[in-house]
């Protein structure tokens, strides 16, 4: 069964090079082409360049935390329509119900993850965004 080419941009968005390869590796058998920014403010820069379809965050970065990415992300005209999952290993419930019904991210993942859990996010979340 060949799977169907999607096309879709993905910024990952991550300080850990081995996730965003990680990440790279789950998506691309399924025709996602991934973009990986290392940090924060890298990120935030490609979000600008890029415009990706969607975004795949972690909170705890070094030089600059999701939450701040996603603040901006959000405060910029350009950028705002651009759906966000969160994966992180700061998992709490807390954090999660901040993430979803406060930070309204479009969905909260937490590390370590299933391939399929977070495919199934991705495609729930492109989804919901292209009706």
């Amino acid at each position: 069964m060949k799977e169907k080419m999607t096309g879709k941009r993905i910024l990952c968005i991550e300080d850990e090079t081995e996730m965003i390869d990680l990440i790279r590796l789950i998506l691309g058998r399924r025709g996602y082409e991934v973009l990986g920014a290392n940090g924060g403010r890298e990120g935030i820069e490609m979000v600008r360049s890029e415009k990706p379809d969607l975004v795949l965050l972690d909170l705890m970065m070094p030089d600059m935390d999701g939450w701040e990415v996603y603040q901006q992300m959000k405060s910029d005209e350009s950028t705002r329509h651009i759906p966000v999952i969160v994966v992180t290993a700061k998992a709490q419930s807390i954090d999660r119900v901040l993430g979803l019904h406060i930070a309204k991210v479009d969905d909260y993942i937490a590390k370590p993850f299933n391939p399929q859990e977070l495919l199934a996010s991705i495609e729930n979340v492109l989804q919901r965004r292209s009706e």
